[in-house]
């Protein structure tokens, strides 16, 4: 090696970075490959005279895709490629407790973008029974000043509903992960504080007003954790 002192000396790949690497170059040929979720891998044992390493390390390997759902392990057929499940991952580390103040900020804009967004899908599936339903959430909801319990669990029921009528699972899905965010952030709030335009009449604007309309009402709802942001 160069004494050049301009020169950095290369580490020793280490266990963990081969896994890393083996994970890489299993994704590759997935890919590379156009397997389908049903279609089998090749053995672990194949798998590690290919590549030149361990089976340990082609194991662990195998364990972080198994970890995300990707891989299953089937009798008499071995391992198969499976629909992953793309939001489970992020369920076991979306908690409030465990992430840094940044990042829930930066997942709480996340939310409110998603909420000012809803209008096109909103507008293209609501139902008469949709909205009518809404409509009952809205009209049962009671503002207690002062109270942060009240107001995130009106936000839950209102915001849920809205989120089921999109018709798109995986939003409700992801909906119900960033509600303990949403909870940790509107409970630090310096001021306990509603948007100018409610939900009842948020429910008018879907019910009658234009998609235009109900997306700038969402955003005048939203408008104090938007200032907030600033």
């Amino acid at each position: 090696m160069s004494n050049n002192p301009h020169n950095k000396s290369l580490d020793r790949i280490t266990k963990t970075s081969m896994v890393d690497v083996v994970e890489l170059r299993l994704h590759e040929y997935i890919k590379e490959n156009a397997i389908k979720p049903g279609d089998p891998l090749p053995k672990e044992l194949e798998l590690a005279e290919t590549l030149g390493i361990s089976r340990n390390v082609v194991r662990e390997a195998l364990s972080r895709l198994k970890m995300f759902g990707m891989i299953s392990t089937k009798k008499k057929i071995g391992m198969v490629l499976t629909q992953p499940d793309i939001l489970k991952p992020l369920e076991t580390v979306l908690a409030p407790s465990i992430i840094d103040e940044s990042t829930l900020h930066d997942i709480f804009e996340l939310r409110l973008t998603l909420e000012v967004g809803l209008a096109d899908l909103l507008f293209i599936r609501k139902t008469k029974k949709d909205i009518d339903e809404l409509e009952k959430i809205a009209k049962s909801q009671k503002i207690v000043p002062g109270k942060h319990a009240f107001r995130i669990k009106n936000e839950i029921a209102f915001h849920g509903k809205m989120y089921q009528m999109t018709g798109n699972r995986t939003m409700q899905r992801f909906q119900d992960m960033l509600l303990p965010v949403f909870g940790y952030i509107v409970r630090h709030e310096k001021e306990l504080m509603v948007g100018k335009t409610s939900h009842l009449d948020l429910v008018n604007l879907l019910r009658d007003g234009s998609k235009e309309e109900f997306r700038q009402g969402m955003l005048e709802h939203l408008q104090y954790h938007f200032d907030q942001l600033k």
